[in-house]
């Protein structure tokens, strides 16, 4: 095997440096350069010119000390573009797969510059090779690959204060940085799409009217296009391909950018009071399964990053993307970690979503909530205050893991979801299941002192259907991702109420904006911490397609047509929320269990529809459809009443004989109104067909 030549030293001084910390670290005079590569034989630091087309320099990085290979260069200053090439055996059978002419990203690197540009020198083999991945490639990557970016992190965040929401009034907003304002008119064309333009105070206007305590931002982190995608003209949109973990993904930032532009999001976004929570993916990367690119862990050490197969040629895959990091090697551990202790003290983030997290929590096939990765977060001071939550499912054995992570976690909750759904599309048997998740969903989280907020309530989100493709569309529609309509879910639990996609039905599409706010008024007013969708408040459509992980255009916007029809919904939205935060007994403190408390301040008691207690008969009843909830703290009594049956009925108020109630929430006449509630003049009241209501009465004389 040939050696990459290297170009003439310029008999630019090298010093020995640190191997402590990793990365390209600017200290006011020059950088370090450290970078872990357990069993690489040679590391060459390569530094281009400022458009990043031509390697200018290649320095042998002087030291080894603690398996971290390291330099210090006395010139080098912020805005110097570099990557790596690491020397070593190129041995796939034995799990090693260096080849120094792929030019590699540093793991730690603050900031990409660059686009990825697919070729096939972007690969450690010969694609086509009789021998695949075990031929061997010598073409160098460099001039289709992002470089590196020496960064000075200073920022001045002034008087920057995190909103530390409690978690029992956390309303998650699930938004896309590029989809909110691409289509935008009244942000500045060149910041829509970015970070700044997320900042623009009439976005966050909305978020702060709508009642949003938390944006919850599909993943921010460096990642790039796939081949496959490019070849169809699609682009990787979602971001579920991370390549750098410290790094801002370049697209969402301004021409010549910084990562300053990130902060400055957050800054406005806490000045609004309003937490960022960064979606995350420590599972996999980019790289793919042995057949993919090399483009930075595979070529620095391969062996250590990656979890291998009982063949080490081949990965142990619990993600469906082609590998799983190991973060059992504590080096891998240590890196995930400084990411995310990195964007809480350098960029003020809040909080996490953590991607397939049941592979963060495995040693292979077994999963434990002991796992060498969560015990490191449970104790770390630096995220002891940050928001966790995880996706608690991966694709590998028993990957199904849902209230089963530590204390101090919250949880994606998707048999909320499908229960939520099944119950109003009036699929039989279903009273019992959503009654447990409007409570908290106890039965799943209610130990080891966890409380209701650790079920995360979701109807939509990114993964799916929006709100109103949900009650537009029995299948989903997903011809145009070139994959023959066979990707995404085929298990929705959705209804289109009459007629497949648009109608101008209008009963149809009466019942759909029906069925749409008794969607949105049970997850709002359920015990948990609730989570929306970007432009389900606004009637944001996808056509169908539940999986556009790769479309790059309107579908995937934030709707912002000021049409009436957006405008109501949208006002019912924010009157549900308005509730929400107005009365504790939907706050998710404490669970809210059948029976009065101690003092008997505090009960839920289950209704028929003529007022008396739910028995187990009438649990067991699966063609029963409606239901009622009695909730009584201190002064305060609150009745939710749910008819997902065909069938108008009448619901008979408790009490109505010594206290009067009054409609705080009414799905069949739009009406969601804190201030004004409607007065209910009998001790009946009419509960339509497909209805939510939510009643209030003072206490009992």
């Amino acid at each position: 095997m040939s050696q990459v030549l290297a170009p003439a030293l310029s008999g630019r001084r090298v010093l020995a440096g640190s191997d402590v910390p990793l990365g390209a670290t600017w200290d006011g005079s020059g950088t370090n350069f450290a970078l872990f590569s357990a069993h690489a034989e040679k590391v060459e630091l390569c530094l281009f010119d400022s458009r990043g087309r031509r390697e200018i320099e290649r320095i042998e990085l002087p030291e080894f000390t603690h398996q971290v290979w390291h330099g210090y260069l006395p010139d080098v200053r912020p805005g110097q573009l570099y990557g790596y090439r690491v020397h070593g055996p190129y041995a796939p059978e034995a799990g090693h797969r260096f080849n120094p002419n792929k030019l590699l990203l540093d793991p730690y690197a603050l900031q990409h510059k660059g686009n990825l540009r697919w070729h096939e020198a972007l690969f450690g083999y010969k694609l086509g090779h009789s021998h695949a991945d075990l031929s061997y490639d010598r073409r160098d990557s460099a001039f289709v690959m992002p470089k590196c970016v020496v960064v000075d992190p200073a920022h001045t965040w002034g008087g920057d204060v995190r909103p530390d929401v409690p978690w029992g009034r956390t309303l998650i907003y699930e938004a896309h940085v590029g989809g909110i304002t691409m289509g935008c008119d009244f942000v500045d064309e060149p910041l829509r799409g970015t970070f700044e333009g997320l900042a623009d105070p009439r976005v966050i206007d909305h978020l702060v009217k709508l009642g949003v305590t938390s944006i919850e931002l599909l993943p921010v982190q460096a990642f790039y296009d796939e081949g496959l995608l490019t070849e169809k003209g699609l682009v990787n949109w979602w971001g579920y391909s991370t390549i750098g973990f410290f790094a801002p993904a370049p697209r969402y930032l301004t021409h010549d950018g910084s990562l300053h532009e990130f902060k400055l999001m957050v800054r406005r976004l806490h000045e609004a009071g309003i937490e960022v929570i960064m979606d995350v993916v420590y599972n996999h990367t980019a790289e793919g399964s042995e057949l993919g690119p090399t483009l930075s862990f595979r070529g620095i050490d391969n062996a250590s990053y990656y979890t291998l197969a009982d063949h080490p040629r081949y990965y142990f895959d619990t993600t469906g993307c082609g590998n799983s990091l190991n973060l059992r090697n504590s080096r891998v551990l240590q890196m995930v970690m400084d990411s995310l202790r990195y964007w809480v003290e350098d960029c003020h983030v809040d909080g996490f979503r953590f991607d397939l997290a049941t592979t963060l929590g495995r040693d292979r096939d077994h999963y434990s909530e002991h796992a060498i990765f969560l015990e490191a977060v449970r104790q770390d001071p630096v995220l002891a205050g940050v928001k966790l939550i995880a996706e608690p499912w991966d694709t590998g054995p028993n990957g199904y893991q849902v209230g089963n992570f530590p204390p101090g976690w919250a949880e994606w909750n998707d048999r909320f979801r499908d229960n939520l759904r099944a119950y109003w599309r009036g699929d039989p048997g279903m009273l019992r299941q959503i009654a447990g998740g409007i409570l908290g969903s106890a039965e799943t989280f209610a130990h080891d002192g966890r409380r209701p907020w650790a079920s995360v309530n979701f109807v939509t989100a990114h993964d799916g259907f929006t709100l109103i493709d949900l009650v537009s569309y029995n299948e989903k529609h997903n011809e145009a991702n070139g994959e023959g309509n066979a990707d995404g879910h085929s298990h929705n639990l959705s209804w289109n109420c009459g007629a497949e996609g648009p109608t101008d039905d209008p009963d149809i599409l009466a019942l759909r904006e029906k069925q749409r706010r008794n969607l949105a008024a049970s997850l709002l007013l359920s015990q948990g911490t609730p989570m929306i969708l970007m432009g389900d408040e606004r009637g944001r459509t996808q056509e169908g397609n539940n999986n556009t992980y790769c479309q790059p255009g309107p579908i995937n916007w934030q709707d912002w047509d000021p049409s009436e029809a957006n405008q109501a919904f949208e006002d019912f939205v924010r009157g549900v929320i308005a509730i929400r935060h107005r009365y504790g007994l939907f706050l998710a403190e404490r669970y809210l269990h059948s029976g009065p408390d101690a003092r008997r301040n505090r009960f839920v008691r289950w209704l028929r529809t003529d007022g008396e207690e739910m028995t187990a008969q009438d649990w067991d009843n699966a063609e029963s459809r409606a239901v009622g909830l009695l909730m009584h703290e201190s002064t305060t009594y609150l009745l939710m009443l749910m008819n997902a049956s065909d069938a108008d009925l009448d619901f008979t108020l408790p009490g109505a004989d010594r206290r009067g109630w009054s409609v705080l929430v009414d799905s069949a006449n739009d009406i969601a109104d804190p201030e004004t509630p409607v007065s209910v003049g009998g001790p009946e009241i009419p509960l339509p067909a497909r209805c939510f209501l939510l009643l209030e009465t003072g206490r009992e004389q």
